[in-house]
This record gives C-alpha cells, sequence and structure tokens, in this order.
C-alpha cells in the first residue's frame, strides 16, 4: 500500500466512524439533489451546529431560520432607489444563512475535500493551516471540524473579537499575527514559519492561490445569481454588472461564471481607498474587514476585470451606523424607505456594505437604467461586527438625527465616480503583473504559469472544469465509506 493508499483508507476510516457524507456541488447548487433522509434530518439540526449533516447546508438556498430550516430559493435583498440613489435595480446575495453566517463555508470547502478525496490531506495525523483576514478561516475552521479535520486558524490580531472567540469555541488552534485587514503578508511569514517548524504536520489551504475556493463560487454562486435574474425579472431587463470587492478573488469566479452566460456584462473589482493596490500600486491600512490588500491573488483572473474601484473605509464605517442605528432607521423611513427594507439592513456586514457601494458606482458610471440589473454579495452580516459597532460608539458618541441626515445625503445618495478605473488591455495586464512580486518571488509559483495565466487562452476554463471531475469523485468516495449506496 503506497502512501496515498494509506491516507485515503484513514480518511474513510475516519469519515465512517463520525458519519460524514461530502456533499456535490451540483447538490450545493440544487439542494433538490440532495437524499430525502438528509434533508429530513436536517429538520432537527440548527443552522450553526456542530453536526457533519451541516455540510449539506453550504448552499445559497437555507431556509432563512437559525434551527431545522430546509430548502428554499436563493436568500437576496433587491435595494430600492430610494436606498442606493440609482435607477439600477441592485441585487444583494444575503451571506448570513450559511453555517458561521458566511459563505465562507464554501470557499473553504472546496480546498479542503479535493485533498480528502484524493489523499493528500490525512484528518488522523495531519492539521488544515488556514491563513485569513477573517471569514475564511471560521469556515475553515468549521468545515474542518464537521470532517474531523483538526484546525489552525492564521488572523491579524486587530480583526474582530467576534472571529476569535468563535475560533477558539470550535477547537481551533488560533495564531495571531501583527496588525489588521492590511497585513496579509505577515500572514504568509507566519505560515511559512510554521511550516518550517512543523513539516508535514500541517497542509497550508492558502485562499488566495487554492482555485477550489473560486471553483465553488464558479460552480455555485454563479449560477444563483443567474437564477434570481432568470425569475425576478423579465425579458427587457439586461445584467448588467457585478461588483465585489477583491478580497481572496474567490467570490470573483462568480464573475468568470457569468461571463460565460452574459458576455456583455461588466465585472467590478473593488478594494479600500486607503489601500489602493490595484488601482494605484498602493498600500496602507484600512477597516473594511475581509477584503484583504497589497497584492492581488492567484486566482484572481485580471483578464475578466472591467473595472477597478476604490472604497473609502470612513464611508463605510458611517453607513454602518446609518443602517444600523434607530436614529437612522428613522431617518431611512422618513425618505421612503420600507420596514421591510429597514429590518433586514443588519444582513449586512462592513464588506457587504463596501460591495453596495462599489455597485453603486458602477451604476453611475455606466448610466444604467431600470432595466439595468447589477448584482452584488453580502458575505456576512451584521452579526460578527457587534464588537465594532460598540467601539463606534465608545469613539464618536451618540448617533444623532443629524448624523443620520449627513450620513444618507452625503454619504450614501451622493456616492460618485471618483477612484475608479474602466480598465483597458495593459490595465489589466499590469494588475496581473503585480502577482509576480507577491506569489514567483515570495511563494514559490512559476513564471510560466503566470504567463499561461494571461496568454493561455484555456488556462481558467480548464480550471473551473474541474468540478464536474471533483463531483464525480466525492460520489465514488462517499460509496467507499459505505455510509450511501
Amino acid at each position: 500500500m503506497n502512501n496515498t493508499e494509506k491516507v485515503l483508507k484513514n480518511t474513510i476510516q475516519r469519515c465512517r466512524e463520525n458519519n460524514m457524507i461530502i456533499p456535490t456541488y451540483a447538490q450545493m447548487r440544487d439542494p433538490e439533489l440532495v437524499p430525502d433522509n438528509i434533508r429530513n434530518k436536517l429538520s432537527n439540526i440548527g443552522l450553526w451546529d456542530l453536526d457533519p449533516l451541516n455540510l449539506f447546508r453550504i448552499t445559497w438556498k437555507n431556509e432563512p431560520v437559525k434551527s431545522g430550516g430546509g430548502y428554499g430559493e436563493v436568500n437576496y435583498l433587491i435595494l430600492p432607489k430610494s436606498l442606493t440613489g440609482v435607477d439600477a435595480r441592485i441585487v444583494v446575495l444575503i451571506g448570513k444563512y450559511f453555517p458561521t453566517g458566511a459563505h465562507k463555508v464554501g470557499a473553504t470547502f472546496g480546498p479542503l475535500v479535493e485533498k480528502l478525496i484524493t489523499g493528500r490531506f490525512d484528518p488522523t495525523t495531519q492539521k488544515a493551516l488556514w491563513p485569513s483576514t477573517g471569514n475564511y478561516c471560521r469556515g475553515g475552521a468549521y468545515d474542518g471540524y464537521l470532517l474531523g479535520c483538526p484546525s489552525i486558524a492564521v488572523l491579524p490580531e486587530e480583526m474582530s473579537q467576534e472571529r476569535f472567540d468563535w475560533l477558539h469555541k470550535v477547537g481551533a488552534e488560533v495564531i495571531s499575527t501583527p496588525g489588521g485587514e492590511s497585513n496579509v503578508k505577515e500572514i504568509y511569514d507566519k505560515v511559512k514559519e510554521l511550516k518550517a517548524e512543523r513539516g508535514d504536520e500541517i497542509v497550508v489551504l492558502n485562499q488566495f492561490d487554492e482555485i477550489g475556493n473560486a471553483l465553488w463560487h464558479y460552480a455555485v454562486t454563479g449560477p444563483a445569481m443567474q437564477e434570481v435574474f432568470q425569475s425576478q425579472f423579465d425579458d427587457k431587463h439586461n445584467l448588467r454588472a457585478l461588483f465585489l470587492t477583491q478580497g481572496s478573488a474567490g467570490t470573483l469566479g462568480s464573475g468568470d461564471y457569468l461571463k460565460t452566460q452574459y458576455p456583455t456584462i461588466k465585472v467590478g473589482a473593488g478594494e479600500a481607498l486607503q489601500c489602493p493596490t490595484l488601482l494605484y500600486n498602493g498600500y496602507g491600512f484600512h477597516r473594511i474587514e475581509g477584503i484583504g490588500d497589497k497584492h492581488v491573488p492567484w486566482i484572481h483572473n485580471m483578464k475578466n476585470t472591467d473595472m477597478v474601484a476604490a472604497i473609502d473605509d470612513e464611508r463605510v464605517m458611517n453607513l454602518l451606523r446609518l443602517f444600523n442605528e434607530a436614529e437612522g432607521h428613522q431617518l431611512l423611513s422618513e425618505n421612503g424607505i420600507s420596514t421591510e427594507i429597514i429590518e433586514k439592513l443588519d444582513l449586512l456586514g462592513i464588506s457587504s456594505i463596501a460591495n453596495i457601494i462599489g455597485a453603486i458606482k458602477m451604476a453611475k458610471y455606466y448610466e444604467m437604467n431600470e432595466d439595468d440589473v447589477v448584482f452584488t454579495v453580502a458575505t456576512d452580516s451584521m452579526e460578527l461586527y457587534q464588537s465594532r459597532y460598540r467601539e463606534a460608539h465608545e469613539k464618536f458618541g451618540k448617533y444623532t438625527a443629524k448624523h443620520a441626515a449627513i450620513d444618507y445625503h452625503s454619504r450614501l445618495l451622493e456616492i460618485g465616480t471618483d477612484n475608479l478605473l474602466e480598465t483597458s488591455y495593459y490595465d489589466r495586464k499590469r494588475m496581473h503583473n503585480l502577482k509576480y512580486f507577491t506569489w514567483v518571488e515570495q511563494q514559490g509559483k512559476t513564471v510560466e504559469e503566470l504567463n499561461a495565466q494571461w496568454y493561455d487562452e484555456h488556462y481558467w476554463a480548464a480550471q473551473y472544469a474541474k468540478v464536474d471531475e471533483w463531483d464525480k469523485e466525492i460520489i465514488e468516495f462517499n460509496k467507499k465509506t459505505g455510509l450511501v449506496g
């Protein structure tokens, strides 16, 4: 028996002992394919419960309840013009109703499962190391727990306290690095140090270079957006744009999918104005948790990026208060925004607000009208940022009606097209070339693959085509555990 076969044997035994069945991408995309016996058991399981069956809740279609929910339509929110100030319809997919309250359980599913089913990760002897600026390591630790895989979370010390508390709760080994959201290199340095110290004891699952991250969004998030568009809009409407903050670039995989279905769609990538790496080759520090910066992720397909926009973190943090304070709600109500929408604004976390700002900027730049539709994503909700909310109260004091009026009229309705670039061929190539300094010089990638990402027209399609093969392998793996027919 070779080593791969031995690892697979260990993994199959672990899954058998813990009654772990791995869902396919097809099932995550369409939960109607989930076997009835699993769906029935989920009716007695909470959304955040540490139960292996919650792997089958890695989908945009969970019923929006805390416990016992089934499946339904994609969870989304359509924002009214009275809130956005634009005629275009802005649609936000809601990430709160995933286990852990964020869609990162999907982004982490691919990198871990692909290694489990191919014998490249032994859950009985190895730990999964999740480098992250926030939700990725939470999603990884959760998926790892459900799959019987011990985890190490590496994240900046200045991230919200909720992240650290939850990671300790699920038994992850937690290592904090200097700085905050902008300090990605410090995370890489710590990962390199840990790998040198522990060797094969750990397997690094880096969201910035694991294609399984973007592939999950290509196979699941993109089709979810398409389904919402087809079900909620008629033939006169156009799917004109998608805007997402860059982060790990995983979610932008949904843009690569939408390009195959709607070739004229514009895909926009966002970053913090305080750290404008794509826009100006810049660096800095910012407060928009969860969007990363100071480098271009290996899995970001820059050739499909039509626009780059920088979002002011001060605007984001002010709108956070407008959307969550009683005085803000009163002001919004007085300006014609329905109670139904106001009561759902807490579904939008910090990076979600940044995504909405970017979607508004795109709608204004391209002069979109009421027939145009723009998609974006709410990665998580305010449930994960209560400490930041309290900090704002302590630092800035009571939020008044005057503050609400300023934030609504000046910071929301007056969002402009500043700090924005519609990218030319050479703009995109410049941004793509920035990968060299992080990935070739520091992280051991090859120039040959870097060039293939840009010049080989089949490179990205071949990466995303792996999903069908992975589904076949998942089905075969599940059969070997003896837990399915």
